[in-house]
């Protein structure tokens, strides 16, 4: 006889479930709140029903001007934790009830990239990233289940389980970047990354780290967070400041996360001669960064443009979140429900906000 097809496990409150909300970025600066036929897991997947979803500045960047490796209309947030609601068949590490937080994508682990150690340019990264935070459930595939994904401690808030993904590419951006406890580090650009940035190299023990950024709402913020040195970039006199950074030398460090070519010029222009330069944020298409090549070469500077992130950085994420000694948390100052989405980007866009959670 035989034997019966593995079926999806389900908790008893989505039986009577059939449709549900689902953000979706149509073009740019047009998002839609559409009602679609509840998803059900195949085999390695999970439906999960979002606790929280945050706001990021690569959704906001996607907003304003699209996204290069997206293709749209897509659904819309990447930043997510819930509750597992239904597992497909195979699913062995998790069951519905269970709290759960995941990074969006994971690599293949057998294509060429990812045999050098550089799964954060397998192609199905991109190609499979799950998109679709900012719903009521969201279908997570058997890719970053099995990878990823992990069991959230019942003293993590949602909120906090959220920053996996964030945290997991700063994670990666600053294991390149090597800090020393005894070096300077400026970060420029005073938004969730640069200050996601500032309190992990506070647990690694640098100490002298100063914020670089324009508006007074921002440099608050960043005070607020803890940071002893803010800048504001905007005022006479910052040459002097930055330059005094280091005893006079310059900073040993430049991180830089704007995701504007200017901040990236910048960062070239201020790091001390052996120095470092951190690329972090991404540039929009088709834009290009002179070079000194004489400063490059003489200088013995080391340029570093880090783009996502390796399974062993999610994991490095995970245990950081999991200590409670990053106080990451702080960084989400508001929340919003689902049905505000398109005035939560209305809010990010003015700047009135650092980073938001979207709680359906």
């Amino acid at each position: 006889m035989k034997a019966p097809a593995p079926v999806a496990k389900t908790t008893p409150d989505l039986v009577s479930i059939e449709h549900v909300r689902q953000a979706v970025l149509v073009e740019p600066g047009r998002l839609e709140m559409r009602e679609v036929v509840l998803p059900h897991p195949g085999p390695g997947e999970v439906l999960l029903q979002i606790k929280c979803a945050l706001t990021c500045g690569t959704d906001l960047k996607a907003y304003r001007r699209g996204h290069p490796m997206w293709r749209l209309p897509a659904p819309f947030g990447h930043e997510f934790a819930g509750i597992v609601a239904e597992i497909g068949p195979q699913v062995e590490k998790f069951r519905p009830g269970d709290a759960l937080m995941a990074a969006p994508t994971a690599p293949c682990g057998e294509c060429f990239y990812c045999r050098r150690g550089q799964e954060n340019l397998c192609p199905q990264s991109m190609e499979k990233m799950v998109l679709g935070g900012y719903a009521d459930y969201l279908l997570v595939g058997s890719h970053v289940i099995s990878r990823n994904a992990f069991h959230k401690p019942a003293c993590l808030p949602f909120e906090e389980a959220a920053l996996l993904e964030p945290l997991a590419c700063v994670v990666h951006a600053q294991e390149l970047a090597r800090p020393e406890p005894f070096e300077s580090v400026l970060i420029i650009g005073a938004g969730p990354f640069g200050l996601l940035h500032m309190l992990a190299l506070r647990v690694l023990g640098v100490r002298e780290v100063v914020i670089a950024g324009r508006g007074a709402l921002r440099l608050e913020w960043a005070r607020q967070l803890g940071a002893e040195h803010v800048v504001d970039v905007c005022q006479t006199g910052v040459e002097e400041v930055i330059a005094q950074i280091n005893g006079g030398f310059g900073p040993d460090l430049i991180i830089e996360c704007t995701g504007q070519v200017a901040g990236w010029a910048d960062g070239f222009a201020r790091v001390r001669r052996g120095g470092r330069v951190v690329f972090f944020g991404g540039c929009p298409s088709n834009t290009t960064l002179a070079v000194d090549t004489h400063r490059m070469h003489y200088d013995n500077l080391t340029l570093l443009a880090p783009f996502h992130f390796r399974p062993r950085d999610v994991r490095r994420a995970f245990d950081l979140l999991c200590a409670r000694k990053l106080g990451a948390g702080r960084i989400v100052n508001a929340r919003r429900p689902l049905c505000e989405l398109a005035e939560v980007f209305a809010m990010l866009e003015r700047g009135t906000v650092l980073k938001c959670a979207v709680i359906p």
